[in-house]
Parts: C-alpha cells; sequence; structure tokens
C-alpha cells in the first residue's frame, strides 16, 4: 500500500516538526490530521496564556502556517509585534486564533474557521481543548513546571506528568480509531512529542486501534536532556512512562546502538542549509519504504 492509498493518518507532536511532517503530508487533505502538543508556556504562548488562562496556541499557529495555500499567510500569522507596541512581544496568529476562541463555542471551532480561511484541507486539532501544563519529577517529587524549565533540566527526569489531567479533543480519539497509520514525531521529544501522549484517552486510543505507529526520529540531537539519549533509551523511557511501547516502525538516521527488535528506515536528507529539518521528497520517501516493511511485516505474522 502507498501512503495516497491510507484512507486516514493521525501525525502527533507539536512546534515546527509536526508542521513540517504534515505539509509533508498535506496531499492527502481532509484525510490527515495533526494532534497538537498545547502545554508552551513561553515566548508568546507564555504572554497569553498568563493573562488568559488559555490553552497554547503556538503549535497549533505554527502547523497552520505550514499548511496554507494563501500568500503571505506564513509571514501574517508570524508577525510578532516589536517594542513600539503595548502588544510587545504578542505574535498576530496567536492573538487572532484566541479572539476566534473567545468568539466560538469551543477552541477548535475558532481553528477551523481560521483553516477555512487560509484554505488548509488538513485538519488540525488540539490534543485537548483545555489548558494544561507540563510538569516533571526529577527525584520523587514533581518539582519542575511548565515546558521551559523542562527542556532546561540537566538530565532527563524520571516522570513526565501534564497538570491538570485533561481530556482528548473527541475528534482526536475517533480519528485515531480509525486510522490506518500513525505518526509521531519529529519534534522535542519532551515538549512536543511526550504531552499528546501524556492524555490517558490518546494512548488508550493507540493502544486500541490497528493502525500501525511510525516513530520518526529528529535529524540532530536536539537542546534538551532528551538529546543525550540514544535511540534505545528515548523509546524505553517513552514505553516506560506509558505503560506500553506503541511504535511498530522507527525512521531514524541514528541507529548505532539501537538492540532493540523494531524495523528502522535510514537514509533520510535534511533541507539545504536546514541541517536539523527533514526534506520533505526525502521524507516523504521514508514513509512509503516504512509502509511497505510494514505491509510484509503484517503478511508475515497472518
Amino acid at each position: 500500500m502507498h501512503i495516497q492509498q491510507l484512507r486516514k493518518v493521525t501525525a502527533i507532536g507539536g512546534g515546527h516538526g509536526l508542521g513540517r511532517l504534515m505539509s509533508t503530508l498535506s496531499f492527502l487533505r481532509h484525510r490527515l490530521i495533526g494532534v497538537v502538543a498545547t502545554t508552551d508556556n513561553g515566548g508568546a504562548t507564555g504572554l497569553l496564556r498568563q493573562a488568559h488562562k488559555c490553552i497554547a496556541w503556538g503549535d497549533i499557529r505554527n502547523c497552520l502556517s505550514q499548511l496554507s495555500n494563501q500568500p503571505l499567510a506564513a509571514e501574517v500569522l508570524s508577525y510578532r509585534f516589536n517594542s513600539d507596541s503595548s502588544l510587545h512581544g504578542h505574535n498576530f496568529g496567536n492573538l487572532l486564533l484566541y479572539t476566534l476562541d473567545e468568539l466560538s463555542a469551543r477552541p477548535l471551532d475558532g481553528i477551523q474557521l481560521l483553516s477555512r480561511l487560509l484554505k488548509v484541507d488538513c485538519r488540525v486539532l488540539p490534543m485537548s481543548e483545555a489548558p494544561t501544563d507540563l510538569i516533571a519529577a526529577t527525584n520523587e517529587q514533581f518539582d519542575c513546571h511548565g515546558e521551559i524549565s523542562v527542556d532546561d533540566l540537566p538530565r532527563m527526569p524520571t516522570r513526565l506528568q501534564l497538570s491538570p489531567q485533561v481530556k482528548a479533543t473527541p475528534e482526536v480519539l475517533r480519528h485515531i480509531l480509525h486510522s490506518d497509520l500513525i505518526i509521531i514525531g519529529p519534534g522535542s521529544f519532551l515538549t512536543s512529542v511526550m504531552p499528546p501522549l501524556l492524555v490517558g484517552e490518546i494512548t488508550r486510543a493507540i493502544a486500541e486501534t490497528p493502525a500501525k505507529v511510525i516513530f520518526i526520529d529528529n535529524l540532530l540531537a536536539e537542546y534538551s536532556p532528551a538529546g543525550q539519549l540514544s535511540l534505545d533509551d528515548k523509546l524505553q523511557w517513552m514505553s516506560n512512562q506509558l505503560g506500553l511501547n506503541p511504535v511498530d516502525l522507527i525512521i531514524s538516521n541514528k541507529p548505532q546502538g539501537y538492540h532493540g527488535m523494531l524495523p528502522i528506515i535510514t537514509g533520510v536528507e535534511a533541507e539545504p542549509g536546514m541541517p536539523h529539518r527533514h526534506q520533505p521528497d526525502s521524507l516523504l520517501q521514508a514513509l512509503e519504504k516504512a509502509l511497505a516493511q510494514l505491509s510484509k511485516l503484517k503478511r508475515t505474522a497472518v
């Protein structure tokens, strides 16, 4: 089976990585959804959350700007007000999404309205429509609060958790349960990949769905405690946190030291001049190879 033949695909993550993946697969249109982490508490998103106790809009905006078919949309959504304005530090796209949310019955309605205005055919869904923060335990206690603090930790936390615990967006669960393929990553492991998986309903839905799960590793080591982990350690840490190993196949250029039983696809190229960013055609080829490999495994199992 080829990607074009898939009926439903769910991509899970946040930051620039999820937007890059979704733009690569945007030809799937309404068959593709992105489940976006909403725990960011830094920068413009952090300012808005402090003032209005809302979900984090930054990663949602990032995905929409990368998916938009409207000229200048990415530039407009990413516009940041300078020090000459009373809105200094704020981002226009975040403010627009917050405003649409205030005028809507639920956050998802505002996201869908902006998606239509930008002619985005894929669906971008928040992991939850309720505000929550990422917290980490470095010893026995959860003593590290917020994504910014988690990324600044000198070593991996022993546990991650959402505070408060929140319910998943219902549309997310329905799409996962009916997906042919689920893709986790790329992106910051602790603050983009893990937050959606910490929503219990999402992880349970992944465990229940017959869909295969692909984990896309970052091309370069990230500037966080997770950047010190081998591929083996990263997947083991995820498994320990979730109480299960949801991954069926890995796409990674760093298989050295990996001793697991899962198949790995390598050879993904980076965007010229941007060694941290996956080149779309190369990423698509890797995903096609991954599907072919998963099909063989399924036939063998039968």
